[in-house]
């Protein structure tokens, strides 16, 4: 007699039937805002603010981010990981996002990185994947 058309195959990979990640696969904000942080300090500490290169800066500091948030290697989980740079004039800037996510799997971390002519602030966000 043949099998059942409801039974599952043996060869069936279990992390497919994952709902949550389990604790040590989670997306930690102290371990990701350490790594924003020391990338921040190696990439822009002597920088001077420049207009001209920096759109092409902030996209290598962003890549250089989401690479070693890669490096991790949390399973199935996505990045998105914005970065913004500016001159230093003494001035207030104001940062917000709003965000739409499981809070049990989810989360962000950032960092803000300043000196006499620019400020950088780097946020990451950590979103599973179901």
């Amino acid at each position: 007699m043949s099998e059942p058309y409801n039974s599952i195959s043996e060869n069936v990979n279990d992390e497919n039937y994952t709902i949550r990640p389990n604790f040590q696969q989670k997306f930690r904000p102290s371990v990701v805002q350490k790594i924003i942080h020391e990338i921040l300090v190696e990439k822009l500490n002597g920088q001077t603010y420049q207009p001209e290169t920096c759109s092409t800066f902030t996209k290598e500091i962003a890549d250089e981010i989401k690479n070693k948030l890669k490096e991790l290697e949390l399973p199935r989980y996505k990045y998105v990981v914005n970065v913004v740079l500016g001159e230093m004039r003494g001035e207030g800037a104001r940062m917000a996002c709003r965000c739409l996510w499981d809070s049990d799997t989810d989360n962000v971390a950032q960092d803000i990185y300043t000196n006499e002519t620019l400020f950088c602030v780097a946020v990451a966000f950590g979103v599973f994947y179901y």
